[in-house]
């Protein structure tokens, strides 16, 4: 079953499993502010994936996913949208730009890239979540190795008979363990449990993980397939299998990390871990193309654009629907969620060639960001901006708070500054807040247990200055 499944069993469940589209847009404005009908028609196709896997079997594989283009400058959430989605949904999800791609047989990546990115992508997320079952096994395990690399029991000059350094042979000839070198394994462990052997250096023989093998073929070039396939060839031969290993000294911690690691990927079974990573990526997989008006235009006056008609028809087999050969095994492409983005300055949706624009069937429009849209921003997400720069003078020692006159004074400028030079959203107000605070954060290793409040007018003597220069301002903000 996938992570999507309603019925009670089989498969990982991930957290938006039964979340209505009402709820769903309620997780979302968590993070984004506005943008309602792009937030309702990527909710409306998440809880769709729900309905489907409720429908009829023989009915299930004929609804597919109802793809999305959201248009909109940049800047104004559609990115973010989709990568919260993805995280709410638990789901594989991978951003690729529709412009680094060439049509199949010319230098650059092709298409078919993208699902095996998405089948990776997919691997580590189970790879992960099996992790964490097995967290507390390999925890143990772990323990168990570094033991047997603490203890060194104390040599002694008389041996008594019947005895063998610090274990005793039964007149059976069973070995046992003497109660002294038991009473010092358990100290052992108790100073190891409670962190007293941290610092202590072991000697620990490690597996190089790197790979002997570089890139064969030189990047971009379209054949990562066959460079793959050459690469588990070479991989297999005597000598470059498993790594090479070699000791190194380490400190009690970071070989506790290193063991955890390697105990939990001996626990974790990989047949399963790709078959499921398989199975989440078909039922699941969110795909986010980005700067998709990039690959759109006027049909080229002789012959195909490799680079904008070209990747279109490419794209077309797997948008639809089609079967994409990765080192995994195949992987259908029927079902993922292809979600679409891009400004369309000089090019509309309709310049897209037929085939493609009928592919994406539900198309959004999202608002430009405003003076009020700033001071939401800056206000209501968790991951506010003024949160985040106050999270950072935290680690410096300094209380930093901004006022309500200060937080108006920052989306104004900003607001003020899209209008005069390009208009970049949302993104405007990182290039504002760090022009403001740009003092402020050079100065804070002196500021230590101090508390900065920052207000309407500080706002105005520190960005006034910029804004009025209109070349500097075209440099700073």
């Amino acid at each position: 079953m996938s992570a999507f499944s309603p019925s009670g069993s089989g498969g990982t469940r991930g957290p938006a499993v039964g979340l209505t589209p009402r709820e769903i847009v309620t997780e979302l404005d968590r993070y984004i502010v506005g943008q309602g009908k792009a937030k309702r028609a990527v909710a409306v196709a998440l809880r769709n994936r729900w309905r489907r896997q409720a429908a009829a079997p023989d009915l299930r594989d004929e609804i597919t996913p109802k793809n999305i283009i959201m248009i909109g400058p940049t800047g104004v959430g559609k990115t973010e949208i989709a990568r919260r989605l993805a995280k709410l949904a638990q789901a594989p999800f991978v951003k690729v730009e529709a412009s680094k791609f060439t049509e199949v047989g010319y230098v650059g990546r092709d298409v078919e890239s993208i699902v095996r990115d998405l089948v990776e992508v997919a691997i580590a997320l189970v790879r992960e979540e099996q992790r964490v079952r097995v967290e507390q096994r390999a925890r143990e395990q772990a323990e168990e190795r570094l033991l047997q690399l603490l203890f060194r029991p104390e040599e002694t000059v008389a041996t008594p008979a019947g005895s063998r350094g610090p274990f005793l042979v039964s007149s059976q000839g069973t070995v046992q363990r003497s109660e002294g070198t038991a009473r010092d394994l358990a100290g052992l462990r108790t100073q190891l449990r409670s962190g007293v052997l941290d610092d202590e250096q072991i000697e620990l023989e490690v597996t190089d993980s790197t790979s002997p093998l570089v890139s064969i073929f030189g990047s971009g070039h379209g054949m990562e397939d066959m460079e793959i396939q050459l690469k588990d060839m070479l991989g297999q031969l005597p000598g470059m299998r498993g790594g090479k290993k070699h000791k190194r000294k380490l400190k009690v911690r970071e070989a506790r990390r290193m063991l955890e690691d390697e105990e939990a990927l001996k626990l974790i079974d990989m047949d399963s871990v790709k078959r499921e990573a398989i199975e989440r990526t078909e039922q699941a997989g969110i795909v986010f193309l980005d700067e998709i008006d990039k690959i759109a235009g006027p049909k080229a006056a002789q012959g195909p654009d490799v680079s904008r008609e070209g990747v279109q028809r490419d794209l077309l087999p797997i948008v639809e629907g089609s079967t994409v050969n990765t080192k995994h095994g195949p992987v259908k492409t029927d079902h993922v969620l292809f979600i679409a983005a891009g400004a369309f300055h000089v090019s509309n949706v309709s310049d897209l060639i037929p085939e493609l624009q009928g592919r994406f069937p539900i198309r959004v429009e999202l608002e430009a960001l405003v003076k009020a849209d700033f001071v939401r921003i800056l206000k209501e997400p968790k991951n506010a901006l003024t949160h985040q720069y106050a999270a950072l003078m935290a680690a410096e020692g300094v209380e930093l708070s901004f006022t309500d006159s200060a937080v108006d004074s920052i989306a104004e400028y900003a607001a003020r500054a899209n209008e005069r030079a390009e208009n970049i959203g949302a993104r405007r107000l990182h290039t504002v807040m760090e022009a403001l605070l740009d003092e402020l954060s050079f100065d804070a290793p002196e500021l230590k247990d101090k508390k900065v409040v920052i207000d309407g007018p500080d706002v105005h003597r520190t960005l006034s200055p910029i804004l009025a220069d209109e070349d500097l301002a075209k440099f700073i903000l």
